[in-house]
């Protein structure tokens, strides 16, 4: 009997209401995240009326270091309860 192993991807996604106002800061946060975070997917939607942050990651998300990276450069970043 040929035993088959099936490989299950359990990504984690996070959305966050922000209060960014512009593509040009929203980029700036995107690229800064990516540096910090190689592994995640990370987007905005600005046409939201929460301005979304969506990240998503294949294990997990550093909630902390996204909250204080947010603390540390005066944006409003809150995670939206699913």
């Amino acid at each position: 009997m040929n035993v088959k192993k099936i490989s299950v991807n359990r990504n984690i996604v996070e959305i966050f209401k922000t209060n960014v106002d512009s593509r040009k800061l929203a980029s700036k946060i995107v690229t800064d995240l990516n540096q910090l975070y190689p592994n995640y997917r990370i987007n905005f939607d600005l046409e939201d009326c929460d301005r979304v942050l969506r990240i998503e990651g294949n294990i997990s998300i550093d909630m902390l270091g996204i909250l204080n990276y947010s603390r540390n450069n005066n944006i409003q970043i809150v995670v939206i309860d699913k």
